[in-house]
């Protein structure tokens, strides 16, 4: 038998991610030094010293060979906003932290291994973003769905795009970076080993699936099952991320493969775009469809990116009430018109051995399944548009933000579109805690700002409800509508750990990052941005006095609160080692609150 061509046995070479070029490169890098040496000094892992003769001067001695010298300003909560040009001399954040791990940081080999790789997936991301940015005015007229790929993730966590778990091909295809819209398989799972629930009038799954599947997709999937001689009634379907299915699934599965209990069937002809939450994707071929969110046993921001049990079981209750609220309360229906983007439909899917294994790793508890969130898209007004909150701190290659951009935009005085911003986030938020216990986590990616067709805000929306809702243990007559499927989920906490989502969430995660902002390219002193939030705190006040007691048992306006710290989780506390639960972030001391003294 004669041999095949010589070519044809010549593999292709192998492809480097995109966005690897040397400029990129080296202005990801420069950036990654200054948000590594800002964080962990905010944190307290690190702690320059002030340079002596030189204004906004600095200085941190790494080891005996080397002190790095930088400028830096200094804001609200001890926040450090680092000239990432000004460092001299010049080190990769790779190789400080190879330097600083041992002496200045303090953290162990076996750590420093694990986070040079985070940091690694995280500069080869950013090298991606920067290569392929575009300007603040491009961003500004991008959709909701479409501005999510820009992104460059949590400014809090130094490895924010770590994604452990992923390979290189992996990033490249799935990464909310890659802005490129792809279908989804589905899977169909024996009702018992799956469970279904549905708010309202998806009580019934067939109501679910006659609003997301075409007829001809649901004839297909029933197709495939009779054809192997089962009845799809007795299935539930669901999308599944297809490196779920290739790296959780089918290795931890096979027996319910083998047994016909877990079924593959075809996708349903949908496109979707990965959220920055990068387990989230957006319907963009059918807007009006719902989002869905899927389990990603990745390790990224400090956790496993699975889907807990119980939480997914439990969230279409906990969307019922908490709209429930909403919808009886004028303030919030009728006034603050928030909308609450509500987990309508889920379906969870029981590993036989993890599920009843005392102390398995929570990982294990997270593997398969699906939540399906009302969209955005239909809940706007013909001339609204949506942003994340997250998004009024990027700024493009230039570094004009895109906040700078929207307030040239709106035509109004930087102050008075800041007081707009405020008082489109801070009311429904407020209202929440101080009228039902109650607080949504709105970080950067769960708050979005609704503006009007002059962007200017003018009211906000929230998602995530059953992984970040947390309400009082302090027992109020406000809660006693909390259906028990919701109580048993949700996080109880004692007021003055409630607050610190707000606090941490919203004040120290995207107002500490924006107030600076606003000094460079609005001309707008941090000590004014902060007395605008205080002054919207106190209009809400006013506006309910009735409510006295509880501003006084919520109190947001403390002299200090205690500093949450993200990035002492990954460098001391947690590390990479498995757990049996999520963790909480640190806390390390307390910082000044700038709403006390505005």
């Amino acid at each position: 038998m004669p041999l095949p061509p010589t070519d044809s046995l010549r593999p292709h070479a192998p492809q480097p991610p995109p966005g690897l070029d040397a400029e990129s490169w080296a202005e990801a890098a420069r950036r990654l030094l200054a948000t590594m040496i800002g964080e962990y000094s905010y944190e307290e892992i690190l702690r320059p010293e002030p340079e002596p003769g030189t204004p906004d001067g600095y200085r941190l001695r790494v080891d005996a060979d080397l002190t790095l010298r930088f400028r830096a300003q200094r804001g609200a909560y001890g926040h450090w906003t680092v000239d990432a040009g000004s460092v001299t001399p010049w080190i990769g954040p790779l190789d400080l932290l190879a330097r600083a791990h041992g002496s200045v940081l303090g953290i162990s080999g076996e750590i420093t291994g694990h986070l040079i790789r985070e940091l690694t997936a995280t500069l080869s991301a950013d090298s991606r973003l920067l290569a392929e940015a575009v300007s603040a005015p491009e961003l500004a007229d991008l959709g909701y769905a479409e501005l999510e790929g820009h992104m460059t993730g949590h400014p809090w966590i130094v490895a924010n795009k770590g994604r452990l778990g992923f390979s290189a091909s992996d990033a490249t295809w799935w990464a909310p970076e890659s802005r490129t819209p792809r279908g989804l398989p589905w899977l169909a799972v024996r009702r018992g080993l799956a469970e279904y629930r549905g708010a309202g009038e998806l009580a019934a799954p067939e109501r679910l699936y006659v609003g997301e599947l075409s007829p001809e997709t649901r004839a297909l999937h029933a197709d495939t099952l009779r054809s192997r001689g089962l009845d799809p009634a007795d299935y539930l379907a669901f999308p599944v991320h297809p490196w779920q299915w290739d790296e959780t699934v089918a290795p931890l599965f096979p027996g319910e493969l083998a047994r016909d209990e877990i079924v593959p069937l075809p996708g349903d002809g949908d496109l979707r775009l990965p959220q920055q939450s990068i387990r989230t994707f957006l319907n963009v071929s059918s807007p009006e469809r719902h989002t869905v969110k899927l389990p990603l046993s990745i390790l990224n921001t400090l956790v496993w990116r699975g889907l807990p049990t119980g939480r997914t079981l439990a969230a279409p209750a906990v969307t019922q009430w908490m709209c429930g609220l909403r919808d009886a309360d004028p303030f919030l229906s009728d006034e603050c018109r928030v909308i609450l983007l509500g987990e309508v439909a889920s379906v969870t899917v029981h590993h036989p051995l993890y599920d009843r294994l005392p102390g398995v790793p929570y990982q294990y508890r997270e593997l398969l399944g699906c939540i399906w969130r009302e969209p955005l898209a239909p809940r706007l007004a013909p001339d609204e548009r949506a942003r994340t909150l997250a998004s009024l701190i990027h700024t493009d290659p230039r570094g004009r933000s895109l906040t700078a951009e929207l307030v040239t935009r709106s035509g109004l005085e930087p102050r008075v579109w800041l007081r707009r911003l405020f008082g489109a986030l801070l009311p429904p938020l407020l209202h929440f805690l101080y009228r039902y216990g109650t607080v949504f986590s709105p970080h950067g990616e769960n708050a979005i700002v609704v503006f009007d067709d002059r962007d200017v805000p003018v009211r906000l929306a929230v998602k995530d409800f059953v992984d970040d809702v947390n309400v009082s243990a302090l027992p109020l007559p406000e809660l006693s509508t909390l259906p028990e499927a919701a109580r048993a989920v949700l996080l109880t906490e004692p007021p003055e750990r409630l607050i610190q989502f707000l606090h941490s969430g919203l004040f120290v995660g995207v107002f500490r990052f924006l107030a600076p902002l606003c000094r460079e390219q609005l001309g707008v002193p941090e000590h004014v941005f902060w007395s605008l939030v205080r002054a919207e705190i106190d209009r809400h006040h006013r506006r309910f006095p009735e409510l006295k007691e509880r501003f006084e048992t919520f109190d947001l306006l403390t002299e200090r609160i205690e500093r949450l710290c993200l990035n002492r989780n990954r460098l001391f506390a947690d590390g990479y080692a498995d757990r049996t639960e999520r963790p909480h972030a640190v806390v390390h001391g307390t910082v000044a609150n700038p709403l006390y003294s505005a």
